[in-house]
């Protein structure tokens, strides 16, 4: 592809708006610089195009006849960027990209978009998988949901929408032995191999270790596991709700809380309606998250 061959854009913008509004001063104020300033960029745009673009006394100025067809160019190129710009602003006013954590992508918040869309025709929200830590200067997201403490970062705002709770999870053939359940595998996942010790922790229950364990790559992957018996798994409560209602899964240990939650991030100076418009709906939808049950047994 060719190399363009354009004046300075600054010139070629101080121009436009003189040619526009007439005045060199009200060029300036528009611009936000001196009316020197607008003065020497049409100075130097005449240099680069070799012919004068505007004549009379310094106090009059008008254009001359290249000058007219130079700002009737402009004005359609600009019009016509101001028309792209104004879509795109339009589109972005309207849609949120939101990162998320896969599993409660799947099993919490995309079963529930209907009611955000039904309350909220007018915007959509666009979900992609993501589990690190949140850089809205490096990913093309704008706004993301992390399972965490605390949100690291600055320009962050980080607004926590559901509690955690965490327990043991199986299919219900293993439930009912107790003294099997020590013996089964241990489900783990790879990005959190920590999740059992973390549970015994916060549960204050002692664990022994495993015979067999076996790694998955990704949560939903490792639910699937233990709904088909391969095993015992960690999982956070709201993933597995669903399940433990419908009979795939159960839980005879119950669920303690976890001091992480799940937290809305976006950028702190984000003024976009459908930002607030999302945080807003998060925080309603998880007043009516049902709570579980809570530990009713210590694993043998």
């Amino acid at each position: 592809m060719s190399k363009r061959t354009l004046p300075p854009l600054t010139a070629l913008r101080a121009f436009e708006a003189f040619a526009r509004l007439g005045r060199m001063s009200v060029a300036a104020d528009e611009l936000c610089v001196t009316h020197g300033a607008i003065s020497r960029q049409v100075r130097s745009l005449e240099r680069e195009c070799g012919v004068r673009l505007t004549q009379g006394p310094r106090n009059s100025l008008r254009l001359t006849e290249a000058g007219v067809r130079l700002a009737a160019s402009l004005g359609e190129a600009f019009d016509g960027m101001e028309r792209a710009f104004l879509s795109l602003k339009s589109t972005a006013d309207r849609e949120l990209h939101v990162s998320c954590v896969g599993t409660l992508a799947m099993r919490w918040l995309i079963p529930r978009l209907s009611g955000f869309h039904a309350l909220h025709p007018g915007l959509s929200i666009r979900v992609t998988e993501a589990y690190g830590p949140v850089d809205f200067g490096r990913d093309q997201f704008d706004a993301a949901i992390r399972l965490a403490e605390t949100i690291p970062g600055e320009g962050l705002e980080a607004t926590p929408f559901l509690d955690n709770f965490h327990g043991p999870v199986m299919a219900p053939g293993l439930a009912g032995d107790l003294a099997h359940i020590s013996r089964a595998p241990r489900l783990h996942t790879r990005p959190h191999r920590q999740a059992w010790a973390e549970w015994a922790r916060h549960a204050d229950v002692q664990i022994g270790e495993a015979a067999e364990h076996r790694e998955y790559e990704h949560l939903f992957y490792m639910l699937e596991a233990a709904v088909a018996g391969l095993g015992v798994g960690v999982s956070p409560w709201i993933y597995v709700a669903g399940d433990i209602a419908s009979g795939r899964l159960a839980a005879p240990f119950g669920f303690v809380r976890s001091p992480a939650r799940f937290h809305f991030v976006a950028p702190q100076t984000s003024p976009r309606p459908v930002v607030s418009a999302f945080r807003d709906w998060l925080i309603e939808e998880a007043r009516t998250a049902p709570l579980p049950p809570s530990l009713v047994a210590e694993p043998a």
